[in-house]
């Protein structure tokens, strides 16, 4: 676990000031400005005060149309930073240094972050950059079976203290994740049993004052074949469904649920599709779509391409966009660093610190994936006397930046995978 390191950099914008010296150095009583000069010298000043005017217009309509948040120049891109030709010193330099203005919202959609408890720093940048948020996730709960009961798992992860300190800060929502590890077959055909654990999961919320809960089910229930079989692919939705109205009834908790994209161009049995998600729309206030983890070691490469991306939300959505604004379009803050040749296949998932050793070791160069929209490198290092070539995706400003505006287009929000993984700079686009 890291601790929280105070790395906020004061930010001087460039103030470039002129002042005009006459050339002729004649006594003032006697000095006349002619017509001409006096009409240059207005078009000047004109142009001194419109032009900070246009460049403002101009940036609204280009990076923060139809919002009323506030249109100054991300800190990232008042940097230059915000590029494909990037170099490992750069983001080096840069990568924790934080405006002085950290409540500027540029991303005017919802954003949904994850924590988690094996790594501390989510915990505190939740806190730090809270008013960037609307819903945190802290990946807290598991739902069991025990026999023919069921037990929830994971209260002594809770920090109350933690969630005072958000709630003082802004109005982030408090969704704790609950992933349904329950035996699916007796649980979603008996109704008593699907009661018992809808009772469990609103207990537990009013119980310890969360605003809702995000629920991972459907990857679960495929894995013990219940999406094959049409009667409980039918069942699993109905309990979904029956989850949300109970949720909404007592407060109005809010649920999102977790699904992952199609695995194919078109919607198989076990994928969650667009008739799914019409059928629990009115029930679930949102979906977490899993739009990463594309590439894995036996074939390597980014780790969520920006075609693919489009491509699943038009998949899920159908060509419409009616639903869109439900959708939490999914970021990876992680990288992977995949083993390419000389120790065989191998390799996964890298954090933010390891990513920056990696840098500061190899010292790579840097390349641009057009295709994917992601940055990568390659660096080979040594295991028994063998050179193991490596390549290394991880997310950049770039590409981030990239899928930010892939998920406004479509009117969506972001959920990100998990935000104390990645570089603290990445907040500035947010």
């Amino acid at each position: 676990m890291t601790k929280k390191q105070g790395r906020r950099a004061a930010v001087k914008s460039d103030r470039r000031s002129s002042s005009s010296v006459p050339s002729n150095r004649e006594d003032s009583s006697s000095r006349v400005i002619n017509p001409n000069k006096r009409l240059s010298m207005l078009n000047t000043l004109l142009f001194l005060i419109v032009s900070p005017a246009i460049s403002s217009y101009v940036y609204r309509m280009l990076y923060a149309s139809n919002t009323d948040l506030d249109s100054s120049l991300p800190y990232v891109y008042q940097r230059g930073l915000v590029k494909t030709d990037i170099n490992y010193q750069e983001i080096l330099t840069e990568n924790a240094k934080v405006s002085e203005n950290t409540s500027i919202r540029h991303f005017p959609n919802p954003v949904l972050a994850y924590v988690t408890p094996w790594n501390s720093k989510g915990y505190d940048l939740a806190k730090e950059f809270n008013s960037k948020i609307t819903h945190i996730s802290p990946v807290w709960y598991d739902l069991k079976s025990q026999g023919a009961e069921f037990i929830l798992e994971g209260r002594h992860n809770v920090d109350k203290g933690w969630i005072s300190d958000l709630r003082m800060k802004g109005n982030a929502l408090i969704l704790p994740r609950f992933v349904l590890e329950a035996i699916p077959m007796d649980m979603l055909k008996k109704k008593k049993q699907r009661a018992k654990v809808i009772d469990l999961i609103i207990t537990e919320c009013k119980e310890m004052d969360f605003d809702g809960i995000v629920l991972e089910s459907w990857s679960r229930w495929a894995a013990y074949g219940v999406l094959h079989d049409p009667h409980m692919r039918k069942l699993a939705l109905q309990f979904v469904k029956k989850l949300g109205e109970s949720m909404h009834a007592v407060g109005n908790l809010q649920l999102v649920y977790v699904i992952g994209p199609p695995r194919s161009d078109k919607v198989q049995e076990y994928d969650f599709g667009p008739e799914d998600l019409q059928s629990l729309s009115d029930d679930v206030d949102g979906y977490s779509l899993m739009t990463y983890d594309f590439s894995n070691p036996q074939n390597p490469g980014p780790n969520a391409p920006l075609k693919w991306i489009t491509s699943t939300l038009q998949l899920l959505l159908g060509g419409s966009q009616n639903l869109s604004q439900k959708i939490f379009l999914g970021i990876n803050f992680y990288g992977n660093d995949f083993v390419l040749q000389g120790g065989g296949l191998g390799g996964g998932a890298i954090l933010g610190r390891d990513y920056l050793s990696l840098l500061e070791k190899h010292k790579p160069e840097l390349q641009w994936e057009k295709k994917s929209g992601e940055h990568f490198f390659l660096y080979s290092d040594e295991n028994n006397n063998n050179i193991v070539k490596h390549v290394v995706f991880y997310p950049s400003l770039m590409s981030i930046a990239m899928r930010l505006d892939e998920a406004r287009s479509w009117g969506a929000g972001v959920s990100i995978w998990e935000i104390g993984q990645g570089l603290d700079y990445f907040f500035h686009l947010l």
